[in-house]
């Protein structure tokens, strides 16, 4: 049988790639809607718990984080394996990660919230990578970091409904409503998401058995490892997304909080504001980052980490500002500038991470970029922030929010310099599948 012959028998089980990008966006929404809604909802629980700004910390993040790095890497070495449904595992992680944040709303103390906070990242340690490799597999390499970026969207989109979802409904029925009423959408789509996406690997199997061609073998746990760590580009490019979301972590659970404490606006007042504003800059930053990098890095492979790292050094003296102002007006309109050029690094440095390794390993390359991500932002980045801000009252009073800030503006310089580092490796070990 010849070539298309072959494609024409493996055509009608591959899902549309402009549907799967739509409908894995639209679960990265959810994702990050019931992962960020916590920030908006922070200050009413830590009042209806008494709560510290270290316990708000945990909450918001490494209660989430270390579970999900934890599971992580083993669920994306399953990804992996040739005969894993990633469609169903997606599925499956987003009924979980739903059902835990409708569980955070039925939280009487601060270790029954801590747990439920740990189910949700336990859920949604499924998500990204196996998404990721979905969307590389089913997109050409000079189209990947718009795709990917595409998908990234989930993340501004989730955190503005987040944001405003949740004040809304904490100002209107309080913070349990909140958690229940969000986790609703996510259960149902996962309910039909095996019926609307199709596993791209049935239909390579199926053309592989027709055409006599043997399935790729799967990597060990140890060749992965090799595989993904043996590239400068993969480990200097980890460190900066690293410290990239170790700030916005921190940065946007603290931001909302200075914008209730400093400026004086309520939880359902700021998660509007903030929800629109910073997330339609992130949105156009997500969106705008994926397109540079595919536009300009066809004229040099380099140019796909440009973006991101020209983005963060114009973005560090206008965050300052932004958080110097104290007249709320102005500083939500200097904060849109520099969030959306934050957010362009996404559809950059995944697509990159996917093209530095075998398609063997890209699950679990996503899963390493996260694990640092997830543990060092997620984890560190609110709790660092708390304990920074808890240790500054003495001195600035409620103020300590704003100090705390200060430093993470200019701190942006670094993964800045990662970033550069990483793109200058990128003509050496960047493959072309």
């Amino acid at each position: 049988m010849d070539n298309s012959q072959v494609a024409t028998a493996a055509k009608p089980t591959i899902t549309n790639p402009k549907l799967l990008l739509w409908i894995l966006m639209i679960v990265y929404v959810f994702n990050f809607l019931d992962r960020q809604i916590v920030n908006i909802l922070a200050e009413p629980i830590s009042r209806d718990l008494n709560l510290s700004d270290t316990q708000i910390g945990l909450l918001t993040g490494l209660a989430f984080a270390l579970f999900y790095t934890l599971l992580g890497i083993p669920i994306a070495r399953y990804a992996d394996n040739s005969s894993t449904n990633r469609v169903g595992l997606i599925s499956i992680s987003l009924a979980v990660w739903s059902a835990m944040t409708a569980l955070c709303g039925l939280a009487q103390n601060f270790a029954q919230l801590a747990l439920a906070r740990v189910g949700v990242g336990v859920g949604e340690a499924g998500c990204t990578p196996a998404a990721h490799s979905l969307i590389t597999d089913s997109v050409p390499p000079e189209k990947r970091s718009s795709a990917i970026a595409f998908y990234g969207l989930g993340i501004p989109i989730g955190s503005l409904l987040g944001l405003v979802i949740g004040g809304a409904l904490n100002d209107i029925y309080g913070w349990r409503v909140a958690f229940m009423a969000v986790a609703i959408p996510g259960l149902i789509l996962a309910a039909f998401l095996p019926f609307i996406l199709r596993e791209p690997r049935k239909a390579e199997a199926a053309a592989r058995a027709l055409s006599g061609e043997k399935a790729r073998d799967a990597l060990s746990t140890k060749d992965a490892l090799k595989e993904v760590y043996s590239s400068r580009a993969f480990v200097l490019l980890a460190i900066a997304a690293s410290f990239t979301a170790f700030l916005s972590y921190g940065k946007s659970v603290w931001a909302v909080i200075l914008f209730i404490r400093s400026h004086g606006l309520s939880p359902g007042e700021t998660g509007l504001l903030l929800g629109i504003v910073l997330g339609v800059a992130g949105m156009v930053g997500t969106w705008l980052g994926g397109m540079m990098a595919d536009k300009f890095g066809k004229i040099d492979k380099r140019h796909l980490l440009t973006t991101p790292a020209l983005g963060m050094v114009i973005a560090t003296p206008i965050l300052f500002l932004g958080y110097f102002a104290t007249d709320w007006r102005v500083a939500i309109i200097l904060l849109f500038v520099p969030s959306a050029l934050n957010a362009a690094y996404y559809g950059p440095t995944y697509a990159t991470v996917q093209g530095l390794v075998k398609p063997e390993a890209r699950a679990v390359a996503a899963a390493f970029m996260l694990f640092g991500q997830n543990l060092i932002g997620l984890g560190l980045g609110p709790l660092l922030f708390g304990m920074m801000s808890d240790a500054f009252k003495p001195l600035a009073g409620d103020e300590s929010v704003r100090w705390v800030l200060y430093g993470a503006a200019w701190l942006g310089l670094i993964p800045a310099y990662f970033f550069w580092r990483a793109s200058l490796r990128l003509k050496e070990e960047l493959k072309t599948g």
